[in-house]
């Protein structure tokens, strides 16, 4: 396959200095306020992005390095393949977290409940639709009877 190329449009700020610690996934992080710093030239991005409550902010996991096709992710003791989990470790270290968007002033976003790491590069930003996005499940493979755990669950060294 072709390889592609993305650069960063901006870089997401927040209060965790290092992944040890951290949130696993934003419902672990609410209340946790953060920013987006796009780029200044990006800023005419944003027009209309005030009217919207939440947004995904999709990045790319800077501190992963390579990737395992199977691992231990957070919520369990045995390993999956690395595509039934949300580890940073992948073949394409990409990252989505959904946020609450609180204001815009100029290039910067005014976020919380972020559970990504200060100076991650944002790659994109999309409005979270609950209509488009938000899906009825019947099934959650591994994680039943695991997921109520997120909010209290916090990363350790697994993904070095």
């Amino acid at each position: 396959m072709q390889a592609l190329t993305f650069h960063p449009i901006g870089v997401v700020r927040s209060p965790y200095k290092e992944i040890q610690g951290m949130p696993i996934q934003a419902k672990g992080a609410e209340g946790v306020s953060g920013t987006v710093e796009l780029d200044a030239e990006l800023a005419s991005g944003l027009k209309d992005l005030q009217g919207f409550s939440h947004i995904i902010l999709i990045y790319h996991f800077h501190r992963s390095e390579g990737y395992s096709l199977e691992v231990k992710p957070f919520l369990d003791d045995r390993c999956h393949g690395v595509f039934a989990t949300r580890a940073p470790r992948r073949p394409n270290p990409i990252g989505i977290s959904i946020v609450r968007l609180l204001k815009v002033e100029g290039h910067i976003l005014h976020i919380e409940d972020v559970d990504v790491l200060d100076g991650t590069p944002l790659l994109d930003i999309k409005p979270y639709i609950p209509e488009f996005d938000a899906r009825e499940t019947d099934r959650i493979g591994w994680l039943s009877g695991k997921a109520g755990r997120v909010k209290e669950t916090r990363a350790d060294d697994r993904f070095k």
